[in-house]
């Protein structure tokens, strides 16, 4: 249980990490 907690705690941190750097290229680019 604990195990799965932790891949989808890193899961969001990958995702919330992709999604901040779409935002900075985007911001960057225009």
């Amino acid at each position: 249980m604990i195990r799965y907690a932790w891949y989808f705690y890193c899961a969001l941190i990958l995702v919330f990490k992709v999604i901040c750097g779409g935002i900075g290229i985007t911001s960057l680019i225009s």
